[in-house]
């Protein structure tokens, strides 16, 4: 398998997904705005969306892939023995996930309240009203585990594309529901919205059941058994959740802190702010974590550690090749993004200050972000799930200190902050262990290449900060003007930054030609065989 082949078919999609998110976003921005009502949705959407980037992009397909795989590779190749692991895996996660999703439905207030610590100023109606936004959305727990199960299966017989695209499926539906069933009352389409995360999960859960068929794999679920296979995935899905979502952890805290601390409207500057970052971080980060993981898994089971090292060094390489102007671009250009995307109908120029100041702050740990995704699939590969674990409480430790530090001062950049701060320190201690284990060395066309990106990305902000000014007025006209300022001034960042590649020799054409035409040179079809 070609490692940028499969990163373009996922970050493909992908990057269809968070296109559409930010489709869905101005449209809650547009319809929602910043208030009660959209800090309201946002918690209770915080706990779903923290599940999906857990598992379906974290923990179980961490866990879960290199023993699918390994199953596999024990049979020759043949696909009977992994899907026998896939079945008990099922058999005994499904009833665990239903009593887990009453167990929470029960709690909804308390569980709300941890997410929220109570808000500030809010009237018991009002936080009655949440606790009922949370009840709507809690069953999309259950089923993305469900389609995390499935797509872990179709990931190790790299059909990587069918995955990627389930999460299209859900902002699909929240965009028709905002379309046709918005109204006057903002409570009332923050209603409908959590109707639609659960519904859209139906939806994912559909597509990914018909591809497996598709591809010859029906799990059907028997009486639970925990087989010592099945007691391994168990146990090492907690610590992998762990490991794979500090980020998100360190979200929830920060979101919980903003509602409690900070006036109405700071958790939606901060989630805005998030998901203008998660536009490269899904892109880049969860599309080569996807791919790294299970190609490493492989090569390491063959005995090809220093393919194996390769492949993390060219993911690095093309990590920073694509998160470096990212960060660059929403650090200097984050007015004019904010507000071609989201200052419309009830959505203020003071909201989309505070965005760009929060987004900005965010941005700061882009890399790292992003970095941690590539790095993660060198211990997941080798049955490590303990090491990140230990490293993403630290982390979360860190987070939540600075998060008390810092929000009092800066307000709704504090948190952000404190993310991104904590994320620069995981990254740090999971780099240094993989090195001292020799696990990870940067080689040297890495090395030569990090200085030079670097310089690239500098100047490309250069340019940018010098046409703010000149693109402000367009990002603030009819719905297609402002759009096309935004494009067009990304679209000219990214040229910059191209022929600045080409005359730093950063990163030149022939090299993408040359891993384009790259083959894996395994002796072994990677592609399990159905029976």
């Amino acid at each position: 398998m070609n490692l940028v082949r499969a990163l373009g078919s996922v970050g493909g999609l992908t990057l269809a997904s968070r296109i559409l998110g930010l489709v869905r976003d101005s449209l809650f921005a547009r319809f929602v705005g910043a208030s009660f009502a959209s800090d309201a949705f946002l918690i209770a959407f915080r706990l779903p969306n923290m599940f999906r980037a857990l598992f379906a992009e974290g923990a179980f397909s961490a866990a879960f892939i290199p023993m699918f795989n390994k199953k596999v590779s024990e049979e020759g190749g043949s696909l009977a023995a992994g899907l026998s692991f896939a079945r008990d895996a099922l058999s005994v996660l499904l009833p665990i996930l239903i009593v887990m999703t009453i167990v929470m439905e029960i709690f909804a207030w308390p569980i709300t309240w941890v997410l929220s610590f109570g808000f500030r100023d809010v009237t018991p109606e009002q936080f009655n009203f949440a606790v009922m936004l949370s009840r709507i959305t809690l069953p999309y727990l259950l089923l993305i585990s469900l389609v995390s199960l499935l797509g872990g299966i179709l990931n190790s017989m790299q059909k990587f594309w069918v995955n990627a695209a389930a999460p299209i499926l859900l902002n699909l539906t929240l965009i028709a529901a905002l379309l046709c069933f918005h109204t006057a009352d903002p409570l009332a389409t923050a209603r409908n919205q959590a109707i639609a995360v659960t519904v859209s999960g139906v939806l994912q859960l559909l597509w990914l059941w018909l591809a497996c068929l598709r591809n010859g794999v029906n799990l059907r679920p028997r009486l639970p058994r925990l087989t010592p296979e099945v007691k391994q995935l168990l146990s090492l899905i907690g610590p992998a959740a762990a490991g794979a979502g500090a980020v998100q952890i360190n979200l929830v805290i920060s979101t919980a802190l903003a509602a409690s601390l900070l006036a109405d409207g700071s958790v939606t500057h901060i989630y805005f702010a998030d998901r203008l970052t998660q536009l490269p971080l899904g892109l880049v980060g969860i599309a080569l974590g996807t791919v790294l993981l299970p190609t490493i898994a492989r090569q390491l089971g063959a005995g090809q550690e220093e393919q194996a090292m390769m492949t993390q060094n060219r993911g690095v390489e093309l990590a920073l090749f694509f998160t470096l102007p990212a960060t660059v671009a929403l650090v200097v250009c984050g007015v004019p993004i904010v507000a071609a995307l989201f200052q419309h109908g009830v959505f203020t120029r003071d909201d989309t200050i505070a965005t760009s100041q929060a987004l900005a702050v965010f941005s700061l740990g882009l890399p790292a972000y992003i970095l941690i995704k590539v790095l993660t699939p060198g211990y997941y590969a080798r049955a490590d799930t303990t090491t990140p674990v230990r490293y993403a409480t630290i982390a979360i430790a860190i987070n939540l200190v600075l998060n008390l530090a810092l929000i009092g001062p800066l307000k709704h950049m504090g948190p952000p902050l404190a993310t991104a701060i904590a994320s620069l320190v995981n990254l740090a201690l999971l780099y240094r262990t993989l090195v001292k284990r020799e696990h990870f060395l940067p080689d040297a066309q890495l090395r030569k290449r990090c200085w030079r990106l670097g310089l690239a990305a500098l100047a490309m902000g250069g340019v940018m900060f010098f046409l703010n000014d000149r693109f402000a007025p367009y990002t603030l006209g009819t719905g297609v003007t402002r759009w096309l300022a935004m494009i067009v001034l990304v679209g000219l960042g990214g040229l910059v930054y191209a022929i600045a590649c080409l005359v730093l020799r950063a990163y030149l054409p022939s090299d993408l030609l040359a891993v384009l035409r790259r083959r894996r040179t395994d002796p072994v079809d990677p592609t399990p065989k159905a029976p």
